[in-house]
């Protein structure tokens, strides 16, 4: 299908590799595991929140805004993305994040703060039940200076930023018939929703033929078929485009959550280690670890039969990985 994007910005390095982990396939004795590289998208820049940002930054510039304002946990990979593209391209940038600031800081956070964004940290109660109001508080301050600030959901997961990954999809297509392979599944880290549903609708449009399957790293089964289900509804209606709802089957291994969000347990800092050294792949323990190690345990459960090839998308969140530092070193003696 030839499809008429929204206006884009050339934010990311594009296209990311296809990669096959031949040896860590061995080792499982399972599928071919292959990973789509969306850890290079950038240095600054890497993971996957760029590819949405390009489409939501060029409606910004397009529309007059000066500050974006967005949200996320104290360590999010899109907060840190949104306020380096933000410096990039010259406008403001405004962070309402959850929890208490640290004494120090660290990762993401220090790196945000680096490029000049203006960061509010509020309690997790506060920022949870409050989030909206806290969003419109902060823009309607920058608009009583004369400004005009776009307010930017969680992870960038809106019917902009579903663009992002839909045009990933495209690019799968092309990396999958430039290594003549036919994958049984394409699997991810599911945080905010934006990339699953970009993900499910780019199959679609794109006529992959493939399963999508999203690792949640919080919240719940329920949560995520309504919340993925609701953003392809508002792309649906910014589009125009009329989805084959038969088609978009929200699919989750739903098991791995552990203790919640920016919990990881013993199990995930080791396959985060033993892929380091085995193909110099570093994960993160938000995000990438514990899909990655959630993926690894369904192939060994049988859920994928050996001749298989399965596509993990590495989502990014190097920077995340520091302040888990002391996790790390334990699984490293």
């Amino acid at each position: 299908m030839t499809l008429a994007y929204p206006p884009r910005l050339e934010l990311a390095a594009r296209p990311t590799p296809l990669q096959p982990l031949e040896r860590w396939s061995a080792a499982l004795a399972g599928p071919r595991i292959w990973l789509k590289r969306d850890d290079m998208t950038g240095s600054l820049c890497t993971g996957n929140k760029v590819r949405k940002l390009e489409f939501i930054l060029a409606y910004a510039l397009q529309n007059g805004y000066d500050r974006i304002i967005t949200c996320g946990g104290l360590q999010s990979n899109h907060c840190r993305a949104a306020a380096v593209l933000a410096a990039q391209l010259g406008i403001a940038c405004s962070l309402v994040l959850r929890g208490d600031r640290p004494h120090g800081s660290d990762g993401n956070l220090l790196l945000a703060e680096l490029a000049g964004a203006d960061v509010n940290c509020y309690p997790q109660q506060q920022y949870q039940t409050r989030l909206p109001q806290l969003l419109e508080q902060c823009r309607r301050q920058w608009a009583d200076r004369g400004g005009k600030a776009l307010v930017i959901p969680t992870g960038g997961s809106d019917a902009l930023g579903i663009w992002g990954y839909i045009a990933c999809a495209e690019e799968l297509q092309r990396d999958f018939a430039g290594h003549a392979i036919k994958p049984a599944a394409i699997v991810h880290a599911t945080g905010s929703g934006g990339t699953q549903a970009g993900l499910m609708l780019g199959n679609w449009l794109h006529g992959l033929e493939t399963a999508v399957i999203g690792v949640n790293v919080c919240d719940d089964r329920a949560y995520f078929e309504n919340k993925i289900r609701s953003d392809i509804e508002s792309w649906r209606q910014q589009s125009g485009i009329e989805p084959d709802w038969r088609c978009l089957p929200v699919e989750l291994f739903d098991d791995y959550v552990g203790e919640g969000y920016g919990h990881a347990d013993q199990s995930v800092m080791q396959c985060i280690a033993e892929l380091a050294r085995v193909e110099g792949v570093i994960l993160d323990p938000v995000y990438t670890g514990k899909a990655f190690a959630g993926l690894c345990q369904e192939i060994r459960q049988g859920r994928f039969d050996s001749d298989d090839d399965i596509v993990f998308v590495h989502t990014g969140g190097i920077f995340g990985l520091y302040p888990f530092r002391e996790q790390i070193r334990k699984v490293l003696r």
